[in-house]
């Protein structure tokens, strides 16, 4: 199991034109790392930590991915150098096989789907937005030091739904219980955005940037 480490560390945070980027500069500075911002995948190369950022819509964010080349190098650092990645909100979901919102193969980092938010109480309304109170359902050191039921910001109309439950991390209400965050082994992702969720989200940043 990864450890917390006491020290600074570079985290490079994926730039295709598709995240908060800005805010998630500022929170890793704030929490004591160093951001790196990756254009191209060549930038990857000496990754230690990863960020991949997301919002929008499922097919668009994996022909970005897929056009700059950033799948393969994903593949290459997470899958093969066992880095540790941190996905937020669309790039949580770009991590599954596929998804109900296109029809573009996702990266299938982790054994899951993408699905659509499909209510009965009329409500609740879609996307799900604001903030929202996370269970957390095993141990792991992404969650370490907040307390029962952290609370997040989330923006989303699809959630992941994960084939083993070994890999979900957290899980929130709307309507539905569905998988707020998942672990699988070097691979972390919210649905929420950390960037976002002042405190619980600091927390959760410093955790991440103090990985081994």
């Amino acid at each position: 199991m990864l450890t917390l480490l006491r020290t600074s560390v570079d985290v490079t945070i994926i730039d295709c034109g598709m995240g908060n980027i800005g805010s998630l500069e500022n929170m890793v500075e704030k929490v004591g790392g160093k951001a790196v911002v990756a254009k191209s995948p060549s930038e990857l190369a000496s990754a230690e930590k990863i960020i991949l950022p997301g919002v929008g819509a499922f097919d668009n964010g994996m022909r970005r991915l897929n056009e700059l080349g950033f799948s393969e190098a994903l593949r290459q650092k997470v899958l093969v150098e066992k880095k540790p990645l941190l996905a937020i909100c669309l790039g949580m979901q770009l991590l599954t096989s596929k998804s109900e919102e296109g029809t573009i193969p996702g990266l299938g980092f982790v054994n899951a789907s993408t699905l659509k938010f499909r209510l009965a109480d009329a409500s609740l309304r879609i996307p799900h937005m604001g903030w929202n109170e996370v269970t957390i359902r095993k141990e792991g050191p992404l969650f370490a030091d907040m307390g029962a039921e952290p609370s997040f910001y989330f923006v989303h109309s699809y959630y992941v739904e994960c084939n083993d439950a070994s890999d979900v991390l957290t899980t929130t209400s709307y309507g539905v219980d569905f998988t707020s965050s998942l672990q699988k082994g070097n691979i972390y992702a919210t649905q929420f955005h950390p960037e976002k969720s002042h405190k619980f989200g600091k927390r959760l940043m410093k955790n991440f940037v103090e990985l081994v």
